[in-house]
């Protein structure tokens, strides 16, 4: 059957309960990450300045956004964890995706308005050998409805003025994709399903779900969506809004907000090197230090053992001073500094 044009304007995001969050009397210089659950309805912009707020934040960032429809894993960067914020921009990334088959929307998701229909559905069989040809390599083209930028403007803006531009296909990698708790109607055709992704940076897994569906003969658009994991970050660590209020305003006490250490030490925040964990640690003397906090390249001292071409977190007596690029071997080896800290914080 030909898809049929229609025109059928969708309900809003499901709001959740959200708790207010005041903005804060006074800013603080407050340096960590935290690991949060994002819910529906937030933009990853407003559950960043909503923790912020909460934490009375002077300074913050995310490692990547999530549509406002989408929800789960979005660790926010505080004070100078924001200067490691780019290596977890760059990490794999795994999503559970509700598609519902036979219609398509012009956001690609239950927030926009459904622009074509088609009562042919995909069978079981044929939504399990298409995956084979989804995985690994290949290239996409970004949705409208994206925040890319062309000359400045978000495509979304130009997207809801009726305008749409030529994108160019971007390469993608998929890792792993698989169907679970498909629903059918009584011909057997399957009208909802999840899908399971794991792909690199800059997939959209809304354009995944339109061109799957397509490959089938049919038409498709995401209900739902819940990222599950960031590099080695699983929902497990994370605390939803609500939690994370709770635990927030049990630390402050008559107006006095508590420490960084106080709030690592009650799980709410992460130290401002948990995203470099991954990196070989570094401690230096005082010696190093002094070149190191200028920014100057300094070679390694006796014991000091570092992999040639390699990245390295750098310590001093504990204290995080930053990350630096390991250059050369041998005898002529150096480390240069490439990303430091505030030396107030360290």
């Amino acid at each position: 059957m030909t898809p049929t044009k229609i025109c059928q304007p969708r309900t809003n995001l499901p709001l959740q309960d959200l708790p207010v969050i005041p903005r804060p009397d006074k800013w603080r210089n407050l340096d960590g990450v935290v690991l949060l659950d994002k819910p529906v309805g937030l933009t990853s912009n407003q559950a960043l300045q909503a923790v912020r707020r909460l934490f009375a934040a002077c300074k913050g960032g995310h490692t990547g956004t999530l549509d406002p429809f989408a929800t789960g894993v979005l660790p926010l960067c505080l004070g100078e964890a924001t200067k490691f914020s780019a290596d977890l921009l760059n990490a794999d990334k795994t999503y559970l995706a509700t598609v519902l088959f036979g219609q398509c929307t012009d956001t690609g998701d239950l927030t926009g308005t459904v622009t074509e229909a088609t009562d042919q559905l995909p069978t079981l069989d044929q939504l399990q050998n298409i995956l084979a040809q989804f995985t690994g390599d290949s290239e996409q083209i970004p949705p409208m409805y994206s925040a890319l930028k062309r000359d400045g403007q978000p495509l979304y803006k130009l997207a809801r003025a009726g305008i749409e531009v030529e994108r160019k296909p971007r390469k993608v990698h998929l890792q792993e994709l698989a169907w679970s708790d498909i629903q059918t109607n009584e011909a057997g055709r399957v009208h909802t399903a999840n899908l399971s992704v794991r792909c690199s940076k800059g997939t959209y897994i809304r354009t995944l779900a339109e061109d799957i569906a397509v490959a089938v003969g049919s038409l498709a658009h995401l209900v739902a969506l819940r990222r599950t994991q960031v590099g080695e970050i699983t929902l497990t660590g994370c605390m939803t809004l609500g939690q994370l209020v709770t635990g927030v305003t049990q630390f402050t006490v008559e107006g006095k907000q508590s420490s960084d250490l106080a709030f690592i030490r009650a799980g709410l925040l992460q130290p401002a090197d948990f995203l470099v964990q991954n990196l070989p640690r570094l401690d230096i003397s005082d010696q190093q230090a002094i070149l190191c906090r200028h920014g100057n390249a300094f070679k390694p001292e006796s014991g000091q053992s570092c992999k040639a071409e390699s990245s390295v977190r750098i310590y001093l007596a504990d204290r995080l001073l930053g990350v630096g690029q390991v250059q050369g071997d041998g005898k002529d080896q150096k480390i240069q500094p490439v990303r430091l800290v505030s030396s107030s914080n360290s």
